[in-house]
Formats: C-alpha cells, sequence, structure tokens
C-alpha cells in the first residue's frame, strides 16, 4: 500500500522568533483590531494554542511564515523569545489556510466541552477569547436537547448558538424535519428558525400542548401557516426523490438537443416555421450549468 507523504513535521518545534520571516506585511489597524486583541488575550491566558506554520529553513536557518502572522506579532508584543511552529516539508506555494477547514459550530462546541471537562473554567475561556461569559456557555450548551440526527446534519455547519434554543423546543422528528428544510434552502438563521416553530403543530413541541400566540398573527392564520408548512415539506420530499432522475433526463435532452440543432435542414425548418421553440432549444443547449 502506497504511503502518502505528509505536508508538515508531526511534531512542533520551538523556534526563535528571530528566525521566522513574515511573508506579507503587517495590516494597518490591525494592533487595534477585536480579532489581535482575542489573539493576545488568548495567548497570555492559555498560551499558543495553534502552531505558527512555516517553511523549511534556508541556508542561513531562517524559516518563512506561511501561517500565523497576527499570533506572530502578538508574541512579539508580549515579549516571547521563541515560538511554536510546525514545519513544511515541501515546497509548495499555497499556504497552511488553504490546507485546513474551519471549526464548524458544533466542533467548536466540542473543543469548549473537552477545555471545561479538562478543568479549564468557563469564565478563563471567556477571558481568553474576550467575549461574554453567556457567548461561551450558549456553545457549551450548543447540543443539549438536540437529537443525534439533528446534530449529525448540523456537524459541518456554521450556525449561530442562538438557534439550539429554538430546535431544542422541537421534539426529535420535527428537529430533523427542520433542520432539513433550513440546509435545503441555505438559511441557517435563527429567524427562519423561528418560523418554522410558529408553523409548527403543538403535538411536535416539547412541553406545550396548546397552540402558541405570536404576535399579530390569528389563530386562523397560525393554522393556515402549519397547513402550507406540511405542504412544503411533502413537496420538498417529492422533489428529493425525483431530483437524480430529473437531472440525468435534463442532461440527456441537452445533447439530444445539440446534436438535433447541428443539423442544417433542422435548423432552417425551426427557424422558417417554429422561430419560438428554436429560442427555447437554443436556451437549453446554452446552458452553462444545470442548476440556472
Amino acid at each position: 500500500m502506497t504511503t502518502l507523504p505528509l505536508g508538515f513535521v508531526l511534531e512542533p518545534l520551538l523556534l526563535p522568533i528571530s528566525s521566522i520571516l513574515p511573508s506579507r506585511k503587517t495590516p494597518e489597524g490591525l494592533l487595534t483590531s477585536r480579532k489581535y486583541k482575542q489573539i493576545q488575550t488568548s495567548i497570555e491566558t492559555v498560551g499558543v494554542i495553534e502552531p505558527l506554520s512555516v517553511g523549511k529553513p534556508d541556508r542561513a536557518g531562517q524559516y518563512i511564515l506561511l501561517d500565523g502572522h497576527t499570533r506572530l506579532v502578538a508574541l512579539k508584543t508580549l515579549g516571547f523569545d521563541k515560538a511554536p511552529c510546525l514545519v513544511a516539508t515541501d515546497d509548495e506555494s499555497y499556504t497552511y489556510n488553504n490546507r485546513i477547514n474551519r471549526l464548524s459550530s458544533i466542533q467548536e462546541h466540542l473543543m469548549i466541552r473537552r477545555a471545561v471537562d479538562r478543568g479549564v473554567s468557563p469564565q478563563k475561556l471567556a477571558k481568553a477569547l474576550d467575549v461574554d461569559i453567556s457567548h461561551i456557555q450558549k456553545k457549551l450548551n450548543l447540543l443539549d436537547g438536540i437529537c443525534p440526527e439533528a446534530a449529525e446534519l448540523l456537524r459541518d455547519q456554521h450556525f449561530s448558538p442562538n438557534l439550539g434554543a429554538v430546535l431544542r423546543k422541537l421534539k426529535p422528528t420535527r428537529q430533523v424535519e427542520c433542520v432539513e428544510l433550513m440546509l435545503s434552502a441555505n438559511n441557517l438563521t435563527v429567524a427562519y428558525g423561528q418560523a418554522l416553530l410558529a408553523a409548527t403543530n403543538s403535538n411536535m413541541l416539547v412541553g406545550e400542548t396548546k397552540p402558541k400566540k405570536v404576535t399579530g398573527v390569528t389563530a386562523d392564520q397560525m393554522a393556515k401557516m402549519e397547513r402550507e408548512m406540511g405542504n412544503l415539506q411533502e413537496q420538498f420530499k417529492l422533489a428529493e426523490q425525483s431530483y437524480g432522475q430529473d437531472i440525468l433526463n435534463l442532461v440527456l435532452a441537452k445533447g439530444y438537443l445539440a446534436k438535433l440543432m447541428a443539423n442544417e435542414a433542422i435548423l432552417r425548418h425551426l427557424t422558417k416555421n417554429h422561430p419560438d421553440v428554436l429560442n427555447e432549444f437554443d436556451s437549453i443547449v446554452r446552458m452553462v450549468a444545470l442548476d440556472k
């Protein structure tokens, strides 16, 4: 079995900051930005969590910084003389930032939960990240009351911690339905979640047996919203089932029409007798992407 080469040395090295050369200029206003203050406070409180990323050393023992310019500035400001670094093992021109995916909301929740389980207090985390303690508590309790199926759907997504407070008011089956609708609409906002909550039948709510009262919405309007939401979910499921076959049919039709219009006799006939049909055929053939 072929073993793929690693892009970086597995264990970080503690390198002198004087031997690390930035690959770009420090942007103006960095030292007064919120992001910089968060990083500086985090380093002061818990140290460097993510090592810097550098290229292989040159003959003079200097390392080109690939990722971590803001962290390097913070380390210099705080008086550090050494920094933990991951050293690249190749000469690729793209940077470490292009090799990674940023944390999803659930991954961030798991990291905070792990830190608390190891004895780091929420207050210390809030100070390190320069955020209010309530923000840490919301992320810490993000999955409380969320069923595993809904959490799995949200695993790689970015969303507000307040969305969890909306979803946990729903029973597990309804949680999954609402998350699927939000993902299909590419809309994971709290406002959309609250709209789905308002349109949910009372028997699908946790701890509620009576219809909810929403300001400015009558009982009849609420009932209509619930019926329309039910119809929307059914239509979504039907479309989901036939989507693959519809796309296949469209690809085949596009290829067939392209060959058809390449025939000069057919093209002349359509131009003379059915120009409207010709325009439709032409628009299908000229499609760059099937989702347009």
